[in-house]
């Protein structure tokens, strides 16, 4: 039985939160770690963690712009940076995904992984660039 898209994200970020704490393992090494996927990965789940890492720069920078003077990207927790890149990805290259399911989701990952101020926060972070969308 194929995963449903909200235990999909799960795993994305969990693959792109291992290859943030360990550079150095490729996605291979990675996806073969998960025993649940031994035979056949999601092709959603190798969207995800592919267009992440792909445009991790081009999101990194959006991230910057979205935090408050002074903050600085490498101020933020792994958990809540891997879930920004995640849900700005979603937002801008995944068409079938409207806005409002990418943030629902990033804040029930941040429920999940993170803790109430840092859900505030990424709640913020993405409410600020859906206007920012919807302006241009």
């Amino acid at each position: 039985m194929m995963p449903n898209r909200h235990a999909i994200r799960e795993e994305a970020f969990q693959i792109l939160f291992a290859k943030q704490s360990n550079p150095d393992a490729t996605l291979t090494d990675i996806y073969e770690s998960l025993p649940s996927h031994a035979d056949k990965i999601p092709a959603y789940l190798q969207t995800l963690v592919e267009g992440v890492s792909e445009h991790q720069e081009k999101l990194d920078e959006q991230i910057t712009q979205l935090l408050a003077s002074g903050w600085e990207i490498n101020r933020l927790a792994q958990t809540d940076l891997v879930i920004l890149r995640l849900a700005l990805y979603e937002i801008q290259f995944v068409d079938e995904v409207p806005t409002v399911v990418a943030i629902n989701e990033a804040l029930e990952l941040a429920k999940t992984y993170s803790n109430d101020k840092s859900r505030k926060f990424i709640n913020g972070a993405l409410g600020k660039f859906e206007r920012q969308l919807e302006s241009n």
